[in-house]
């Protein structure tokens, strides 16, 4: 819950200087919100909802609980510090980037905790996953394949592109992989320590 949080923390400071580019999923729920409004963190919420239902018909092989209460609570989450006013403002300087590495690694931090939990993909990387194991390719191409894509059509429906939007997934990918790595770690450690518990219990 608190990676999930972390997350939609995150995103919501990305959208803040939106006009610095995006995550080509962010891309696309932005430029859905400005064409028909609703909500960026309502988009949010419908796109993972037709994922998941695509996941449901062809291959429940990356859906857990935390696919479905990511589809549903990083939506709300966005929303509601978009809504609370406390957010960092668009300045148009240079502090307008340092605010979206912060964004980044906020939203990376999360990640990695919420994966590593271990309790299903989002359904964004369950889709993604998928493709990677029909087509054969890569995970990390198949990553690419899928947001190009994204972000192509976002663009196409007026969404903020720019040059984050090439550099954001490989700004975001490390701190994701660091935060899983540490998270994982930390949880192995708790788990081990448990373990010699109930063996003198």
């Amino acid at each position: 819950m608190t990676g999930l949080l972390l997350c939609g923390l995150g995103i919501a400071i990305a959208i803040k200087v939106k006009h610095l580019g995006l995550h080509p999923w962010d891309v696309l729920n932005v430029a859905l919100f400005e064409l028909f409004g609703l909500s960026i963190g309502t988009w949010s919420i419908i796109s993972g909802l037709i994922l998941l239902a695509f996941s449901l018909v062809v291959n429940r092989k990356y859906i857990g609980v935390g696919t479905f209460l990511n589809t549903i609570l990083i939506g709300l989450f966005i929303d509601f510090f978009l809504w609370t006013g406390l957010l960092p403002s668009a300045t148009h300087t240079w502090v307008d980037y340092l605010i979206l590495i912060l964004g980044i690694g906020i939203a990376g931090t999360g990640g990695g905790m919420y994966v590593a939990a271990g309790l299903g993909a989002g359904p964004r990387d369950g889709f993604m996953l998928y493709i990677a194991d029909k087509t054969k390719l890569s995970v990390s191409h198949a990553r690419i394949l899928v947001e190009s894509l994204v972000l192509i059509v976002g663009y196409l429906l007026g969404g903020p592109v720019f040059i984050m939007s090439l550099l954001y997934t490989f700004l975001l990918s490390p701190v994701f992989g660091r935060s899983l790595m540490v998270f994982k770690g930390l949880i192995t450690s708790i788990e081990e320590r448990r373990v010699p518990n109930s063996i003198s219990s």
